[in-house]
């Protein structure tokens, strides 16, 4: 049987004392080397799961065990270098993109030598261009700050990568081109929240289907999967939440 990397026991996550909970009685596991792709309508608690995996937000209720510990006996900075989140809209922290990648490897007391291999590394899997490595964040465009915060939580080696939306600025070519980069990473799990419904076909293995707060499904990415049932349900899920908001 196969170890679990991460599990969520009947996990709940409320906006804030005695308020409407984000996320209610998630229980999935995580094995290594999972790719698992997050869907669902908006508001359904996708990046609100992520953030709470990565301890941007505490459980209310439940537990979640990393490698059969809990995970927050696991100090947060020691947790975060495990299990980085990329968010939509990344920082560089005011750095060049070199420096940007480099910074978590010299806080970590790398050599030298060792950093510059891992920068160049990535570098050249994500085709980042040279001629990018000197710039600020402020002469990137948004999908470009994408790729390289991508990069900068690659190089760490991290066990568990969490990506919001990670093609949601980028074309057709270089999301594809991003998605099997990190499908050929077979060390590090990933679990990837996705609107973009082809994508995530082509990359999860596993398809984690989010309402209202709550799994509504669990489900192996097989010939068998329907997806124009699951595009069909995102879509009367989100004319449903349109008609409650107005």
């Amino acid at each position: 049987m196969q170890t679990a990397q991460l599990r969520l026991d009947r996990v709940s996550l409320s906006a804030s004392v005695g308020s409407r909970y984000l996320l209610k009685d998630i229980s999935f596991v995580v094995h290594p080397g999972d790719r698992i792709c997050l869907i669902g309508p908006s508001g359904a608690g996708k990046t609100s799961l992520l953030r709470l995996l990565n301890r941007l937000s505490e459980p209310s209720a439940g537990t979640i065990y990393l490698e059969d510990s809990d995970y927050r006996t696991i100090p947060v900075i020691q947790l975060r270098q495990q299990i980085p989140l990329v968010q939509q809209e990344s920082k560089l922290l005011g750095m060049t993109v070199k420096d940007a990648l480099a910074y978590p490897l010299v806080l970590r007391g790398l050599e030298k030598s060792q950093i510059q291999q891992r920068v160049l590394y990535w570098s050249e899997q994500l085709h980042i261009p040279q001629d990018w490595l000197e710039r600020s964040e402020v002469k990137l465009s948004v999908g470009q700050r994408q790729i390289v915060a991508i990069a900068r939580a690659l190089v760490i080696q991290p066990k568990i990568l969490l990506l919001d939306e990670p093609t949601s600025a980028l074309d057709a070519g270089r999301a594809n081109q991003l998605l099997q980069v990190l499908a050929a990473n077979s060390q590090t799990t990933i679990l990837m929240v996705n609107h973009q419904l082809e994508l995530a076909q082509s990359f999860g293995e596993r398809v984690l289907y989010l309402q209202d707060g709550r799994l509504i499904r669990d489900l192996p990415n097989s010939p068998e999967l329907d997806w124009h049932k699951l595009r069909d349900d995102l879509v009367q899920a989100e004319i449903k939440a349109a008609q409650e908001w107005s």
